[in-house]
């Protein structure tokens, strides 16, 4: 048999074509959409959704009309997605999922762990800590001190996500009993 493969593709090849088979073109290029952090044409993404730049376009007008993605310009237009869309719709998640008490226990961790950042490095945010004061050569310090300060940047997003998660249950009117044992 010769080195063609045709007849047994590589599985990502594979979970591609399974992918454009099973999906729209409209779901494609939403899968692709949430991904972009970046302004891209849509021509760029209509490679990476395996469509036709018409077809990407369209697409990506729904989703700007829906407020999915940002769009800039118009020659060509730029698409990325809409960050505060995603983090509405993780508010309602969080909301929908977890009832105001069990929220706030969590929020009471995540502020503990502010706290304890602010204290470890001696300033009241992430952004005023220096990287600085360590020795040069010691990369694994300079490592660790960058990994801390991300995961400080990490809690304080997720204290307002949290927040305003424990506020949109709080609205609802939920408790735990409206959650059963799901929670």
């Amino acid at each position: 048999m010769s080195g063609d493969n045709t007849a047994n593709p590589p599985s990502g090849e594979t979970a591609r074509r399974r992918w454009k088979r099973n999906r729209t073109t409209f779901q494609r290029v939403y899968d692709v959409i949430t991904g972009v952090t970046e302004y891209a044409p849509a021509s760029d993404i209509a490679e990476r959704a395996d469509c036709s730049p018409d077809g990407a376009r369209t697409a990506l007008t729904q989703l700007a009309e829906m407020g999915i993605a940002n769009i800039r310009g118009s020659h060509p237009a730029e698409y990325r997605r809409n960050e505060s869309y995603f983090e509405w719709k993780r508010v309602e998640t969080l909301a929908d999922e977890h009832t105001p008490t069990e929220l706030r226990e969590r929020l009471d961790d995540l502020l503990e762990e502010d706290a304890d950042f602010q204290r470890s490095f001696g300033v009241p945010d992430p952004d005023a800590a220096a990287v600085t004061g360590i020795e040069d050569g010691d990369h694994a310090a300079v490592h660790d001190r960058l990994e801390s300060l991300s995961r400080w940047r990490t809690v304080r997003h997720d204290i307002e996500l949290l927040q305003r998660a424990v506020s949109r249950g709080e609205a609802r009117g939920r408790d735990s009993s409206d959650l059963g044992a799901s929670a």
